[in-house]
């Protein structure tokens, strides 16, 4: 492997920027980022890479190695879309899993430092080190957006509380969705997005069949050789509000602690007897126009063990679906009116060297290769869930993304314009 040390380049997003306007002056493929807390690092960009659909159980099947130090090298970006239609039966409006490889990627370390790094020892492209010499602003762009169907929304919420009255289910995550029309690039849109709200798993690929932009918090697999840590999000509030108050929340809490028994239950399945632990429950922590409370999970398997069996035995992420998980996802796909698609699936890189990280693609915008572009949002609801405030929460969550910064009444229909 050959890495190079480059120096202070700027912020990430300016350098996605220039890569990705200098590639595609040359007619390269898109390129693929990381940004936030990936790999003990702030960024890691693919410059220009080849994003196609796979079959699902494709996804991520690089063997996960454990190499000191804290080079990523390149390897395997993709995503897989959450599996299950909505009740209106329709397919995937893009496709379920996409994918590629690159040998090389630019890593922006915690201290600020730049790196290039090239799994086959290749030196830095002269349109890349051109390119990284003069990061730039994006292009400017628009998103009308229109707000969810409230009156579907309170119908799936209803339902579920009685599905849970009835001890069919302990809780379920229920979910809606923004729908828009962009006019500029999802490129741009994931550079500014990502710029004003930093979350701490933003991840972005593209293709000739749309692009995924997902300014996600959450952390949905980690795996280091043997180590796999996934770290559910559960319980909400506004950022305006105070976040001690999610600590003494009944419903938050438990919520989680479902969650994150749920958690426990998917990891043994594939664990080590006796590896499964909690180290750490109900932390409080700061993301997108929100506060959450966070529980991380960790698990020892079998060095030998495919990714695709942990994947087998997680997937679709726990905080996303229900308890029980089968009978939660049987009842969400007759209360959610539209198909999630790669809302509440996964993204992520696959690194022959470093190992495996995915996030849980919430905050997550799907777009068409016509324009369109989706925008799920959701919540998990329990025994005492208040339909309205359900509501307000997916309307908090999408805020920072839409644009928003009241809840949006249904019907509205609100511009979102690039300030550049």
């Amino acid at each position: 492997m050959r890495i190079e040390r480059l120096g202070d380049l700027g912020e990430p997003p300016a350098v996605l920027a220039a890569v990705g306007r200098a590639g595609a002056a040359l007619g390269m493929a898109p390129p693929a980022a990381l940004f936030g807390e990936w790999f003990d690092s702030s960024a890691v960009i693919a410059p220009s890479v080849t994003v196609a659909p796979v079959e699902p159980a494709q996804v991520f099947d690089v063997p996960c190695a454990d190499t000191p130090g804290n080079a990523v090298g390149g390897g395997w970006f993709g995503y897989l879309s959450y599996p299950d239609p909505g009740a209106d039966g329709l397919g995937p409006r893009i496709p379920a899993a996409a994918g590629g490889w690159s040998d090389r990627v630019l890593r922006r370390d915690l201290d600020g430092c730049w790196w290039y790094e090239s799994l086959s020892g290749t030196s830095v492209p002269g349109w890349i080190a051109e390119a990284v010499r003069a990061p730039s602003a994006p292009s400017a762009y628009e998103i009308d957006w229109v707000a969810p169907d409230r009156d579907a929304h309170r119908r799936g919420v209803t339902e579920c509380l009685a599905a849970i009255a009835a001890g069919e289910v302990y809780q379920a995550c229920v979910c809606t969705r923004f729908a828009g029309r962009l006019r500029g690039t999802p490129l741009d849109f994931f550079i500014d997005t990502a710029s004003r709200t930093t979350p701490a798993r933003a991840a972005y690929v593209a293709g000739k069949w749309g692009a995924v932009a997902s300014l996600s918090p959450e952390l949905f697999l980690s795996r280091r050789g043997a180590t796999v840590t996934s770290s559910p999000i559960k319980g909400t509030l506004p950022a305006w509000a105070d976040p001690s108050a999610l600590r003494a929340s009944v419903k938050d809490v438990a919520e989680n602690v479902m969650i994150v028994d749920l958690v426990r239950n998917d990891l043994g399945r594939v664990a080590e007897t006796g590896t499964v632990t909690v180290p750490e429950l109900l932390a409080v922590r700061p993301a997108p126009g929100v506060w959450h409370l966070v529980s991380t999970v960790t698990a020892e398997v079998a060095v030998d063990l495919p990714t695709r069996a942990v994947l087998e035995a997680t997937f679709p992420p726990a905080s996303v679906t229900g308890t029980p998980k089968g009978r939660a996802r049987s009842l969400l796909r007759t209360w959610e009116p539209h198909r999630r698609g790669i809302y509440c699936g996964t993204l992520g890189l696959a690194s022959p060297v470093a190992g495996c990280e995915l996030n849980v693609a919430i905050r997550t915008v799907e777009f068409g290769a016509d324009g369109s572009a989706v925008l799920g949002v959701g919540g998990g609801i329990t025994a005492d869930s208040d339909p309205d405030r359900e509501w307000d929460e997916c309307l908090h969550k999408a805020a920072a993304i839409v644009g928003a910064s009241s809840p949006i009444p249904p019907g509205h229909r609100d511009v979102v314009v690039n300030p550049v």
